[in-house]
Formats: structure tokens, C-alpha cells, sequence
């Protein structure tokens, strides 16, 4: 069967119609806060205690957005008669939001999750100098990080904490065991 000539205009123009006469359902933006995917991607928040000063994170950036200052500190030795150690301490860590293109490589390769997404998405400034933000403004972001969504309840354990249940099973039952044959004696 031929379509008749011009149905596919009268359907587009009924589209059009129905369309024009709904109400609009614009949300102005700063009286109303968009409700937001739980995991959406904002800024990066930057937890301060694991960073070790590896420098992956700003050597894997392909903006080179991510600026990595720190100096290095002897630690007294832990035991007696044990060396001095040295260790890295963190004294600048900024992101130029400028140049951040948002890509979640330096998230990913932090081997010591010092690197998160964090949903806040309103740091707009006046001046693009403005972009670059220091360590404490990451710190502040890193509070607004939503907790890891839960475990599947079906899922396998992971290997690890297989294990460590099991070696904590075994000591348990050796100071279980401990404790009985000293009664006896």
C-alpha cells in the first residue's frame, strides 16, 4: 500500500502541536538544586592523610593539570638500633580546573585512594586564574564524596578477606584451645 502524500508532514506537525501546547517544565537553576546521579562526577576531592607524594597521578594526567610540591623528612628509626628512614611530606597538591579535561585518570591510577569524584559541581569563579584550586579547597570537596554503593548480598567475597577471615578463625581457635588445656592442668 502507497503512503498517502504529505502524512509524514501532518505527523511531524501533530508532534509539533502536541509538544506546544505542554507546559514547560523548566527548572531555574540556582532557586532549584538538579537532582543528580548518587555517583555523578563534579571535582576531584583529595584525602591529604593517604597521599604518599608518588607523583603517579600528575606523571599519568595528559593535561599536566595537577601540581605536586613536597620535601623530604627523616623519621627516627621505630625500634632501637634501626635506621633513620626518609619519607615524602605532602606540601602542595592544586588541580587547574581550567585545564582538567575530567577524565578520572588520576582517580584511577592513585594506587593509595587519595583521589576521589566528588559531586559538587559548583566552583565557578570570575577569573580563570581562579581554576586552580590548593589542597584545602580539595580537602572540603573530599567531605561531599558519597560512601561506595554496597556489595552485592550474592556476590563472592573477595579473596582477601577470605583469607584474612580464615587466618583470623585459625587464631581464634588456637587461643580458644589455649586457655582449655591450662583448666586441665
Amino acid at each position: 500500500m502507497a503512503p498517502i502524500p504529505g502524512s509524514g508532514l501532518a505527523k511531524g506537525l501533530a508532534v509539533t502541536l502536541r509538544t506546544m501546547t505542554r507546559k514547560s517544565v523548566t527548572a531555574q537553576y540556582p532557586d532549584t538544586q538538579p537532582e543528580l546521579p548518587p555517583r555523578s562526577r563534579g571535582v576531584i576531592g583529595l584525602f591529604e592523610e593517604n597521599c604518599t607524594v608518588c607523583m603517579l597521578c600528575a606523571r599519568e594526567c595528559p593535561d599536566w593539570c595537577i601540581y605536586i610540591d613536597s620535601h623530604k623528612e627523616t623519621v627516627p628509626p621505630a625500634a632501637p638500633g634501626g635506621r633513620e628512614r626518609s619519607r615524602n611530606v605532602l606540601d602542595r597538591f592544586a588541580i587547574d580546573f581550567a585545564l582538567c579535561m575530567y577524565c578520572g585518570i588520576c582517580i584511577e591510577v592513585c594506587p593509595f585512594d587519595a583521589l576521589f569524584w566528588s559531586p559538587e559541581f559548583e566552583y565557578a569563579e570570575t577569573d580563570i586564574r581562579d581554576l586552580t584550586h590548593e589542597q584545602d579547597k580539595l580537602r572540603e570537596w573530599m567531605w561531599t564524596v558519597p560512601a561506595p554503593p554496597a556489595l552485592d548480598a550474592g556476590a563472592e567475597e573477595p579473596k582477601e578477606v577470605a583469607a584474612a577471615r580464615k587466618t583470623a578463625d585459625k587464631l581464634a581457635a588456637a587461643q580458644a584451645d589455649e586457655p582449655g588445656q591450662e583448666d586441665r592442668a
